[in-house]
């Protein structure tokens, strides 16, 4: 999102210490009080810190937690996922579970899309079917954040 302010640009004052400066909003009408460049910065912090997510969900070969073959090519996949997705710095992946014969696999980041392009190749090499995935765009506790499935 674009805004036509800049948050917390420092100024030196001239009642400042030799050394030191103050943060203020200024816009194209003057400086800002205080006080509305504090919720401004609330809200600019709320808006980057809303955590979209990524989750994959595929089917085991048996119920419960599926075979060992089975975990140990998750767990290959995460390691992979955590590397792609710490090198992309889209999000950061946050583990599996296990249950029911199936198994879900959780990533977490600033932007589902980008998350999941970056997640997609090895999303796609994990051979158990069916699968999908669950692109959420907004935190878990809205419960109007748009959810888009993918199968896999």
């Amino acid at each position: 999102m674009q805004h036509a302010t800049q948050i917390g640009t420092a100024a030196q004052t001239p009642n400042s210490p030799v050394g030191t400066s103050t943060h203020r909003l200024e816009t194209a009408a003057g400086a800002v009080p205080d006080e509305i460049v504090s919720r401004l910065a609330d809200t600019h912090e709320a808006e980057t810190d809303t955590e979209h997510a990524v989750i994959a969900c595929y089917r085991l070969a048996a119920d419960g937690l599926g075979e060992p073959s089975q975990r140990e090519v998750i767990r290959q996949a995460k390691s992979r996922l955590a590397e792609a997705i710490e090198q992309a710095n889209v999000g950061e992946f946050d583990g599996n579970e296990f249950g029911g014969g199936e198994v879900f696999l959780y990533a977490y980041g600033p932007d589902a899309e980008a998350l999941f392009a970056v997640m997609a190749p090895i999303l796609h090499d994990i051979p158990f079917r069916p699968a999908h995935v669950i692109l959420r765009s907004g935190s878990v506790d809205n419960p109007s954040a748009a959810e888009h499935r993918v199968d896999l």
